[in-house]
């Protein structure tokens, strides 16, 4: 009996164990199928986040309209060619027909141009001659007629010693406006040699006569 019982309790045991590892494989199986069939893990990229400047405000707290911010000129700097010595004295120490531009006229220079505009603003030649030289209460600077000459040496003089001066130097009308009066002294108030030349190139620029006529 004691033999027959204990081949029995070892069949037992070789059943229970071999169900044991059966029931092993198949929950390995079914694992590995759940890990094939599982949906893969959704992955939620991060939001870009992009800075919206806002316009600049074109009214200010009061309701009217804001300046109109000015943007930087780009324009390459312009070396001086001439002094910086006072018109006025240039003008009083050089030999009677010597001055002459020393910028070119041959090809305009825009920059330069808008270089003698800034100048000429500056000392408030706009007031009487116009903001582009068409005149006013003084003739223009941009027509043919030119009431003591042309030439560069004339135009530096009159505009440095003024037309008073300039007749007592022996120069002399030439032409006639239908505004008439006295050009006041500025080579005290322009402050340098080279600054009346742009100025003086910048009537240049803006002329708008007949090219054959230019005399300079």
């Amino acid at each position: 009996m004691k033999f027959r019982h204990a081949g029995l309790v070892a069949v037992l045991s070789i059943a229970f164990i071999s169900a044991c590892i059966a029931g092993t494989n198949k929950f390995a199986e079914s694992a590995n199928v759940t890990a094939a069939t599982a949906p893969a893990p959704i992955v939620v990229a991060e939001a870009e986040t992009t800075l919206v400047s806002e316009p600049a405000a074109t009214v200010g707290a009061d309701g009217f309209a804001l300046p109109v911010q000015k943007k930087k000129s780009t324009a390459p700097e312009i070396k001086p060619l001439a002094s910086d010595k006072s018109p006025h004295d240039v003008a009083t120490d050089a030999a009677k027909g010597s001055l002459k531009n020393p910028y070119s006229y041959t090809t305009m220079n825009p920059d330069l141009v808008e270089a003698g505009k800034k100048k000429y603003m500056s000392v408030s030649c706009n007031g009487c001659h116009g903001g582009n030289g068409g005149g006013g209460m003084c003739p223009p600077l941009s027509n043919e007629t030119w009431v003591y000459g042309a030439d560069d040496d004339t135009l530096f003089r009159l505009v440095a010693l003024g037309s008073d001066e300039l007749m007592k130097q022996g120069y002399t009308r030439k032409g006639r406006e239908n505004v008439v009066g006295p050009m006041p002294a500025h080579g005290k108030i322009v402050k340098t040699e080279d600054d009346l030349w742009r100025i003086i190139y910048f009537i240049r620029g803006n002329f708008r006569g007949d090219a054959k006529n230019i005399k300079w």
